[in-house]
């Protein structure tokens, strides 16, 4: 007989992926116990968008990498399942990566068996198969490369292999890990915002590459419906041995051209550019490395990188048809509503 989500901790819960958690889970069936776990806490003010009742979720501000924070947190949830979604944007330091994605995803597997709860999901990132080199409807079979993209994905990488190694049916705890593509919805603090940004800027003519590469996307609220799913897959004993100690690549399913969402995001603002100037891949690789030299000369953030040019020019879209058969999972909502939702949050001038 299935177990129900009782009580869930969700780490990192107050950031963007966090609030979409608490939303999905908020709306299930079975109401359960809601525990955010977070350096920082909760916003003041939440999107029109998310509906669920603050006073409903308790807070608990804790130190991921510690073992005596995150052992309180559980006590104090008695929660059966546990969502570590908690990770450092990218852009910055190795060493914060490390210590957040490694070492605080060890600590908290750590704790959860001491602990005793049953049910481990990881939020992994599509990014951990990514070198800069084409990745054509890729599916959980890739290899994970040898040499990584950057540190963000090298360190997912690391979190995610502990995460399946830490799966143990004999002493019942059961681990799984999502690996979203391209994530974005209301509460983003970097891919809309900055593409609207853009176009204020009038810099929205301008196009790396030639746009004929495919790319995954991922509305948050499909992201977070996949943890749901997942954490009720792990504990139902009839569809448990499918999911546990797996990866799953969760996707909008819809791989559209790289500059499409940018487009479609701007076509939203009512911001149509009647020229556009492409900047071919080979060409803006060697601005990219200009960039970065006379920003360093200039003590300055490079506006353009090789890393960035790469990442924009190649294709990258996954398979999920494994997410469908085991997860039952399916995208409720769509790339142009996603990104509306986006929009309308954005326009609510919230932080």
């Amino acid at each position: 007989m299935a177990e129900e989500v009782k009580s869930v901790l969700l780490i990192g819960g107050a950031g963007f992926l966090g609030l979409h958690l608490i939303q999905q889970f908020y709306d299930m069936s079975s109401k359960p116990q809601i525990c955010v776990f977070d350096v920082r806490p909760l916003p003041e003010k939440l999107s029109k968008q998310f509906t669920f009742n603050p006073d409903d979720i308790k807070f608990f501000k804790g130190d991921l990498t510690s073992e005596d924070s995150v052992t309180e947190a559980i006590k104090l949830t008695s929660a059966n399942v546990v969502v570590h979604a908690a990770s450092p944007m990218h852009g910055g330091e190795a060493s914060i990566y490390e210590l957040v994605n490694v070492k605080g995803t060890k600590n908290i597997l750590d704790v959860c068996k001491k602990m005793k709860v049953s049910t481990f999901v990881y939020t992994s990132s599509a990014g951990v198969i990514f070198n800069g080199q084409d990745v054509h409807n890729a599916d959980e079979t890739w290899p994970i490369p040898e040499v990584p993209m950057d540190a963000y994905n090298e360190t997912k990488a690391i979190a995610e292999d502990m995460v399946l190694k830490a799966n143990d049916p004999e002493n019942g705890f059961y681990t799984v890990a999502l690996r979203p593509a391209g994530i974005f919805g209301p509460g983003d603090r970097q891919l809309v915002p900055g593409l609207r940004t853009v176009a204020k800027l009038g810099q929205s003519k301008f196009q790396i590459g030639d746009n004929n590469n495919l790319f995954d996307w991922t509305y948050a609220g499909n992201v977070a419906d996949a943890h749901v799913l997942a954490a009720e897959k792990l504990l139902n004993p009839e569809t448990r041995d499918n999911v546990a100690g797996e990866t799953f690549f969760i996707t909008n399913d819809t791989p559209s051209y790289f500059w499409a969402l940018a487009r479609t995001v701007w076509k939203a603002d009512n911001h149509i550019d009647k020229r556009v100037i492409v900047l071919k891949r080979p060409v803006a690789i060697l601005a990219g490395y200009l960039s970065e030299f006379f920003s360093r000369l200039l003590g300055k953030e490079p506006g353009l990188t090789p890393f960035r040019v790469k990442i924009v020019c190649a294709y990258r879209y996954h398979n999920i048809s494994k997410a469908k058969k085991y997860l039952g999972y399916k995208p409720r909502v769509d790339i142009e509503q996603g990104i509306i939702n986006t929009l309308a949050w954005m326009d609510e001038g919230l932080e």
